[in-house]
């Protein structure tokens, strides 16, 4: 699924967070679940913008940790809607790190996670399908 040595994120730049002291573990690597965390976030966000509306975590199908991440590091996640069902949709997930006082940035881990509509009584609702004009 991924590819070490694209050198450019997939899709759209979603979210940006420091790891700090607290996300670490003794010997300074960030956890694994913080950034997955971080990663479902970006995820509801994009998801809720295509959707125009609630939306839930429904599977985290594949997630691929290819480098730890560091404290001081900027958590980069950038979001691409691989298809759309009639409520669901599927995103490709790639978390990358601009290494702390670095200008360079390292893919750190690849996921794919479905996301549901939810309407306002919490049911599955009807998405738009994807088109050429929508963003990745």
């Amino acid at each position: 699924m991924s590819n070490t040595e694209t050198s450019e994120p997939q899709g759209m730049l979603t979210l940006r967070t420091l790891a700090m002291p607290g996300d670490a573990n003794a010997a300074g690597d960030i956890f694994g679940g913080w950034v997955m965390a971080q990663m479902d976030l970006a995820c509801g966000i994009r998801a809720a913008e295509h959707a125009g509306g609630r939306v839930v975590t429904a599977a985290v199908n594949e997630m691929v940790f290819e480098r730890p991440m560091h404290v001081g590091d900027t958590l980069c996640v950038y979001i691409e809607i691989e298809k759309t069902g009639r409520t669901s949709m599927t995103l490709l997930v790639e978390a990358w790190a601009q290494r702390y006082l670095k200008p360079h940035r390292e893919k750190l881990i690849v996921g794919r996670f479905v996301m549901v509509a939810l309407d306002e009584d919490g049911k599955p609702t009807p998405i738009s399908p994807l088109s050429a004009s929508s963003p990745p």
